[in-house]
Parts: structure tokens; sequence; C-alpha cells
């Protein structure tokens, strides 16, 4: 059984050969293949492996992009070899980051009325606007903790849970979303999350049931109820193309884009 390496580094004295091959084995890519993207050859791949060479800090950050290694885990693989690290962990509310974090506020605001939050890599909400805050309404104040955290806001039965009209094909969709995240991160925490979300039991009134109406929708929506009103939206997340921080690399926006004329009537009309 391959070793992989863990969501919070891997102790250097294991050689960074070793983290390199578990993680190419990880994303199935031969020795052949991942030269062929590092311009290098796999005999050098091979050598690198098996402790015989020693790669350059470069070669080492080369190899971690094309094997889609998360930045978190750059770290490791150079401390591994020998090298400092090269990636800070600032707090996001450290002055440093002032820029960001007020250019996030500002996006998610400009959203509205449409919902909109910023998440962690365990999806921890870290900021919301009021188009999220109107679909919390009535939720009990041990969900709504801090931080929220977006997964067990809307899986928990005493969540957003019962008010999802498609809830069974939403769930999986969460989680299948929540597997793809593991897979690449090795998160422990999120492993975690997702082992209790997934345990929540689905509430009795999850009929997946389809609109009276058929609507050709783009993608899978949430048809959540608001008021005695069916919303549905479509999700889509964004994330920092080049991040050299490891906060920031952990950071997405999730936006909720109406799938229908109707919930973009109702969302204009109840946030103007």
């Amino acid at each position: 059984m391959t070793t992989l390496p863990s969501a919070h580094g891997t102790p250097a004295d294991q050689g960074v050969g070793p983290l390199l091959r578990a993680w190419r084995e990880r994303r199935r890519i031969s020795q052949l293949e991942l030269a062929s993207r590092a311009g290098s050859s796999a005999r050098h791949i091979s050598f690198v492996e098996t402790g015989r060479s020693r790669p350059s800090e470069e070669m080492v950050l080369k190899l971690a992009e094309h094997l889609d290694i998360p930045v978190r885990e750059h770290n490791a693989l150079l401390l591994a070899a020998g090298y400092a690290p090269r990636y800070p962990r600032t707090p996001l509310d450290d002055p440093a980051l002032d820029a960001l974090r007020e250019g996030m506020e500002r996006l998610i605001r400009g959203y509205e009325p449409y919902p909109a939050l910023v998440l962690d890599a365990t999806y921890n909400v870290l900021a919301a606007n009021r188009g999220v805050t109107m679909l919390l309404e009535g939720l009990p104040e041990s969900l709504l903790g801090q931080p929220p955290n977006v997964m067990r806001l809307t899986l928990h039965p005493e969540g957003l849970a019962p008010r999802i009209r498609n809830f069974r094909d939403w769930r999986a969709h969460l989680l299948a979303q929540m597997e793809r995240q593991i897979a690449l991160h090795r998160s422990a925490a999120l492993r975690e999350l997702y082992e209790e979300v997934a345990a929540y039991p689905v509430p009795e009134s999850a009929t997946g049931d389809e609109p009276a109406e058929r609507v050709p929708y783009f993608a899978l929506p949430m048809r959540i109820e608001h008021e005695g009103r069916t919303l549905s939206f479509v999700s889509s997340i964004s994330t920092f193309n080049t991040p050299m921080d490891v906060t920031v690399a952990e950071l997405a926006i999730e936006t909720l884009l109406p799938a229908d004329p109707a919930t973009v009537k109702y969302l204009h009309s109840l946030l103007p």
C-alpha cells in the first residue's frame, strides 16, 4: 500500500523522493508523463524518487505544480528536500491581507441580491452577504455558531435540509464534491467533516420532487423554499489562480446564480 502525505505536512526525514512518488501515484501519472510535463527525463524523475538525485528547489516546485499538489504541501516537500518553506500562512485578519479581505467583501456585497459567501478549505463561512442571510433565517443558533459551516448548514436535518425541495440530489452533489476535495488535498479535517455530515439522517420531507412547471435548467439547481416560494439556484465556486500564501490558496468564493426568472424577480423585490 502506498504511503500518502498527510494534510498537515510530512516529516522531512521521509525524504522528498517518496513524497513525490506518493503524489504521482495518487494522480495516476507515469514517470515519463511527469517528466514530459516538467521538461525533465523519466530517468531523472526516477533518480529523484529513489533518492539517488537531489532535486533543485525550482524542480521541487515545478513537480508540485504539475502534480497539482496543494500549496500547503509545497512547504512540506521543500523541507523534505532540505530547503526553506516558500509559502507563509497569514491569518486572514492580518493587516497584510486587508486589501484581499476588503476586496472579497466588496465582491460579495456587489453580488446582492443574489447569495454569495467566502469559504475556507473546510467549508467554514468567513463572510456572507444579505442574500445568504436571507436563506438562513430561522435556523437554530447551534448551527450559526462561529464560524458556521456551509456543509452542516445545508445537510443537517435542523438546517436547510428540510427546505430543499430536491434534497437527495443536492446532498449527493455536495458529498461528491467533498470526496473530490478529500482526494485532492488529503485533508484529515475535511475527511472528519465528510463523515459527520454524511451520517446525518435524511429528512422525511426529502422527496426529490420536480417542479410543477418543467424548467430547462443548465446545471443541477438547489431548489429551496423561502416564505412559501421555491427559489432555484446553481452554484459557482471561484479560487485564486496564483496564490503565494497558504491562507489565500485555501479561500473560495461561492456564488449562487438564480436558475429561473421567478427567482430573479423575487430576490430583486426582497433585497432592493
